[in-house]
């Protein structure tokens, strides 16, 4: 009885603990929520990654003193911070006050429509082209100061072709997933303001916040900074880049990267697997690697495709894998176990050396 007493007064305190825990939780979402609205007002970039690595380096050195986990505390300060980037899309300060119309062409696609609808919370008067109001479009650029392309990389050209009449000061972007190609269209047609961008991320997200942005310069970049400070604000983190380095950089990050989960889906649906029965009997993070697959599988085919044989790189690229891959597993058909730990070894080195600047094995580790 006297153990059952001491345990109820320690589950009291504990639960006072909790209650105070969750009273300076709700005062620092409502501290950031005043400090999300007042940069929002003022234009300022929503997001500050120096000062958030600031914070939380100071936060593990704090909590190794207390005797805490500086693991947990980091944790608990990134949820935190999460929970802060569901800001809504309103409010946001209009950078360029005499920007003429916004026209978006492909506006009413997933992408199109997130960019509408942030332009419009900032106070621009944007126009939604679809690829069936091409009739309508005759005074649609006569006064218009940026076109943004949204549509899919088996159209771009087609659709670019056709902006031979836009006014001279009109910035000409696009939101494509390829660069090279489309910036070398829009320079072609246009004798403008032109930039390409490639926003790294799904159309469904619920907050920009922390989103990266690559943003290629066209022509001619004074003209459209106006545009960047505005994503700036928006949360989003941008780029710079090059045309040629990005779309070798996206041969490895999505075609690649896209084919291989897709011949990893294709074969287990070959096999005929039983995904349930794998998912309850999988450590997390192949439950990751299933949930990757999964959702490869639940987007477009026609993006996927269009990404994937794109360039004749991406197929260069892919076919050097393969040749990598059937050298693999000739040393597995030997038994060569030496061989394979030799070149395991190699490659964990070179990824040591190439990821410790980023934190990135730090932080796949504390997931896992």
């Amino acid at each position: 009885m006297i153990l059952v007493n001491e345990l109820n007064k320690l589950h009291d305190r504990m639960s006072n603990i909790d209650k105070d825990l969750l009273n300076l939780i709700a005062k620092k979402l409502s501290l950031g929520n005043e400090i999300s609205n007042l940069k929002q007002f003022h234009g300022l970039c929503a997001y500050n990654q120096e000062k958030d690595d600031i914070i939380r380096s100071s936060l593990r050195k704090k909590a190794i003193k207390l005797n805490i986990s500086p693991d947990l505390v980091e944790d608990i300060f990134l949820r935190i911070v999460k929970e802060l980037c569901y800001i809504k899309y309103k409010n946001f300060k209009k950078i360029y006050p005499n920007m003429k119309p916004i026209v978006i062409i492909g506006g009413d696609g997933k992408m199109g429509s997130l960019f509408s609808k942030m332009l419009i919370s900032s106070g621009y008067n944007v126009k939604i082209l679809d690829k069936n109001d091409w009739d309508k479009s005759n005074n649609l650029f006569s006064d218009v100061g940026m076109v943004i392309i949204s549509v899919p990389i088996n159209e771009s050209e087609q659709v670019i072709a056709k902006l031979t009449d836009l006014p001279k000061d009109c910035i000409l972007v696009d939101i494509i997933s390829i660069k090279n190609v489309p910036l070398k269209a829009m320079l072609a047609v246009h004798n403008g303001p032109v930039l390409g961008l490639h926003p790294m991320f799904g159309p469904d997200i619920s907050s920009l916040v922390k989103q990266l942005v690559l943003y290629c310069d066209g022509r001619k970049p004074q003209a459209y900074q106006w545009f960047l400070e505005q994503m700036k604000s928006w949360g989003l983190c941008i780029y710079r880049i090059s045309a040629r380095k990005h779309d070798y950089s996206m041969s490895f990050i999505q075609a690649l990267r896209q084919f291989t989960t897709f011949i990893y889906g294709l074969h287990l649906n070959e096999e005929k697997v039983n995904i349930e029965k794998l998912l309850a009997i999988s450590p997390p993070i192949s439950k990751l690697e299933f949930t990757l697959i999964n959702r490869l599988f639940t987007q477009n085919p026609q993006l996927y495709a269009d990404i994937i044989m794109s360039s004749k790189d991406n197929i260069e690229l892919i076919k050097r894998y393969h040749k990598r891959f059937g050298k693999t597993i000739l040393l597995l058909e030997k038994g060569d176990k030496q061989k394979f730990i030799k070149k395991f070894n190699r490659v964990k080195k070179w990824f040591y050396h190439n990821t410790k600047k980023h934190n990135f094995i730090h932080s796949i580790n504390n997931i896992f």
